[in-house]
């Protein structure tokens, strides 16, 4: 499967630490310290998980080698979507007269990105699709409790949007070699661990120490399984790793587990928060003219549900 064009949209507003202390009693040094957080991207008046969305594919069309018309299969993958029926796929879809496309909306927590990639590469295996959409928008902000300890503290607004192919439509265009997916509500808190329940209080993550534990273990675990799908590449064979963008405590401490240093590992969190299933696949578009040909860029990813996902994706 093959990235035919990438774009993202991160709205200009940043949040610092110091909005934090008279609602929920975190200082700045405090959320540092836990999170690596300095500041966090904010949607500003009028924009939101539909508009991000659209600001990211707009971003991708200009390298897009293909006309946007030719998509015949449009998957938007987030958990924050303000229309749960007039999706963004369907959206998009009106916006750009995406005639006869196939839209589709799936949510996996912060796994969703990850599972979008799944999903399409199952559309083209069927012989159902050959060039898709997979646009993935976290709004966080509008579910968000700004005065929970918790998590009130984490969350940032971003969108991504890829293009890919069944088959190369351009040169020198990345590989996804491998993709692995699994479901793990039956693993300790599991649902419980992470809730998004808009009428009792948004996003909450009243386990969060399971959820670290949890987002270690399995994001190693993941990374691992996608690497063995292609010829048993090891973590310390990938010359990048991007983990799911959530603390970066959890990414220290995957990078020890690991004995890999911190500088194979991509971050964006330090500035925009926690862009939920869009972080990964955020941190990928926006470093990709940096990565040389031949490299192996590996994505990692843990959700609440909880769930897990990777992704071995090779320059060209």
């Amino acid at each position: 499967m093959y990235i035919n064009a990438t774009g993202f949209y991160i709205p200009s507003i940043r949040i610092d630490n110091a909005h934090f202390l008279p609602l929920n009693g975190l200082t700045d040094e405090w959320i540092v310290r836990r999170t690596g957080i300095h500041t966090r991207s904010h949607v500003a008046e009028g924009e939101d998980h539909n508009s991000m969305g659209l600001d990211a594919i707009r971003n991708a069309i200009p390298s897009l080698p293909y006309d946007i018309k030719d998509v015949d299969l449009i998957v938007s993958a987030a958990y924050s979507a303000c229309d749960t029926v007039a999706t963004l796929a369907h959206v998009a879809q009106r916006e750009f007269d995406i005639d006869g496309a196939k839209a589709v909306y799936l949510s996996s927590a912060c796994s969703s990105f990850i599972n979008g990639l799944e999903l399409v590469e199952a559309y083209f295996a069927s012989g159902k699709s050959s060039k898709a959409l997979l646009v993935c928008s976290e709004c966080n902000s509008y579910y968000a409790n700004e005065t929970d300890k918790t998590c009130g503290h984490l969350w940032g607004d971003a969108a991504v949007a890829f293009f890919l192919s069944k088959d190369p439509c351009g040169d020198h265009e990345p590989v996804i070699s491998s993709i692995y997916t699994c479901g793990l509500g039956n693993v300790s808190k599991g649902p419980e661990g992470v809730k998004l329940r808009p009428k009792e209080g948004g996003i909450m993550m009243p386990f969060g120490k399971d959820v670290f534990l949890n987002a270690c273990n399995y994001m190693i675990n993941a990374l691992d399984k996608a690497g063995a799908a292609v010829g048993g590449i090891k973590a310390g064979e990938l010359d990048h790793i991007i983990c799911h963008q959530a603390n970066l405590r959890i990414v220290a401490n995957v990078a020890h587990q690991l004995d890999l240093p911190m500088e194979k590992f991509e971050n964006n969190i330090d500035e925009l928060g926690n862009t939920g299933s869009a972080g990964v696949a955020l941190v990928f578009s926006q470093r990709r003219d940096t990565f040389a040909p031949g490299e192996k860029i590996g994505l990692t990813v843990f959700g609440g549900g909880y769930s897990c996902g990777a992704a071995i994706i090779e320059m060209k």
